[in-house]
């Protein structure tokens, strides 16, 4: 754990000593080398699961693809930041990537983490970074109250969680993950533990975003940079799913009356995201609303706790996160041409930029869940399971899937197809930079095809 959190930790005085000529050279060549590093957790060491290097910091199979996702994504988000940054003062250059850099620590941390109350704080800390960069750095007006949806959504939905976990530690007299994992500390008969189990899990379903409590997430991600709206949609909508997972284990007797309410919500929302998508016209909401639909088949697969849903809701995090973030930094390299992301004023792409239409083009097959690809896999995992647990939930899980593929080749089709408007004049060709930032995308997703097993956890 220490191998990959120290040089995270060294990127600081990186950022902050090297010459402004060199800057993101240097940040991006050290955090790629960062990430080269975390593959090596892939190679599993012991059968019981956990690999600890210290009480507080360990690894299992759950979190351990997320850790890699989230050290992957940090020279991307340098790379696709790049070029609307570079304009800037130099000390606020140095800023934005300490930024991106302190998220990952925080991540790290809280992924690794094998205290909950260490998790929960790590979880709370990953506020503030992602909170200064769409306040500071977003595009629009709206940014301000954006930032503000932002924090008050997730801090109300997480204080119930801290009352929860303090009680917990009062009653049992510890909070890690080793032990409470075999332990179930809620018995069902009083309304207090209803609540509490309730509590435990609302702070998670904020974060996924749960339909009925996601409207923060369309804000946040319209109006912040590209790489906000990289880090949210990969990692900190993965923080929620990680979180119910480590959280439902221990909640069980409760579980079996009280997840009725949140799995309706969750697949009502895969229907309606869905719905919302085929009427947007801006480009970034149209992709955040795809993923408050993708995550509403998360929530469904971790909370009838069996080990297919588990399986699929991981895999699914997985491919979701890469995918997602390839679709924004797409979004973001169009918006950088045409300054507007309305789909409309950015059609007819293919003829200009052959090459770019062909990474929409995967990307948006990716996101509809092609053959054989890994969203493929975790989508029919969750619908198989949760058609085996309640054959009904097929009508809504197979409606989602069908709006899914709506609009994702109408998004295809307004921004690639069609004829080019008259007023686009004078664009920039596409930088080997943004080609290479999407291979660094498409390609896990196409090798994770070969060796899924390395994102689907213990449960086989």
């Amino acid at each position: 754990m220490l191998k990959i959190l120290m040089p995270t930790i060294m990127l600081f005085p990186t950022i902050w000593l090297s010459s402004p000529k060199w800057l993101w050279t240097t940040t991006t060549a050290q955090s790629l080398i960062i990430a080269m590093a975390s593959l090596s957790w892939i190679k599993w060491p012991t059968e019981t699961g956990w690999t600890a290097s210290s009480p507080y910091m360990a690894t299992d199979p759950l979190s351990t693809p997320l850790l890699i996702l989230t050290c992957w994504l940090l020279p991307l988000m340098i790379l696709a930041s790049q070029n609307h940054i570079k304009t800037e003062p130099i000390n606020r250059q140095r800023m934005y990537i300490a930024l991106l850099t302190s998220l990952q620590a925080f991540l790290i941390m809280a992924f690794g983490a094998t205290e909950i109350i260490m998790f929960y704080v790590m979880f709370e800390a990953t506020l503030i970074p992602t909170l200064i960069i769409i306040t500071r750095w977003g595009n629009q007006a709206e940014r301000l109250s954006a930032g503000t949806y932002f924090l008050f959504y997730t801090l109300a939905g997480s204080l119930p969680l801290l009352v929860a976990l303090l009680l917990l530690h009062q009653n049992m007299g510890t909070l890690s993950m080793f032990i409470i994992q075999h332990s179930s500390p809620l018995t069902p008969h009083s309304w207090g533990n209803k609540i509490l189990w309730a509590s435990c899990l609302i702070a998670f379903l904020v974060k996924m975003p749960l339909y009925g409590v996601h409207l923060w997430l369309p804000k946040a991600h319209v109006e912040a940079p590209v790489a906000g709206s990289m880090v949210l949609a990969a990692i900190l909508l993965k923080l929620g799913g990680y979180g119910m997972m480590r959280m439902m284990i221990m909640l069980d007797p409760l579980s079996k009356n009280m997840i009725y309410p949140i799995i309706i919500l969750a697949l009502w929302g895969v229907i309606m995201t869905g719905s919302i998508c085929l009427r947007q016209t801006d480009l970034k909401s149209l992709i955040a609303y795809s993923s408050v639909s993708h995550m509403g088949l998360v929530a469904g697969g971790i909370l009838i706790q069996t080990p297919w849903g588990f399986t699929g809701a991981l895999v699914l995090m997985i491919a979701h996160g890469l995918v997602s973030s390839a679709l924004f930094c797409l979004a973001n390299t169009t918006y950088e041409r045409t300054h507007s992301r309305t789909m409309v004023l950015a059609r007819g792409m293919q003829i200009i930029f052959p090459l770019t239409a062909t990474w929409w083009f995967i990307s948006n097959l990716a996101n509809l869940a092609l053959p054989p690809l890994p969203n493929l896999m975790g989508e029919l995992m969750i619908i198989t399971a949760m058609f085996n647990w309640s054959p009904w939930t097929l009508i809504m899980t197979g409606g989602g899937t069908l709006i899914t593929a709506a609009y994702s080749l109408y998004l295809f089709l307004m921004t690639q197809r069609g004829p080019v408007p008259m007023h686009i004049i004078n664009l920039q060709p596409f930088h080997t930079r943004e080609h290479l930032l999407m291979m660094l995308h498409i390609l896990p997703i196409i090798l994770l095809i070969i060796k899924p097993e390395i994102m689907w956890g213990w449960w086989y």
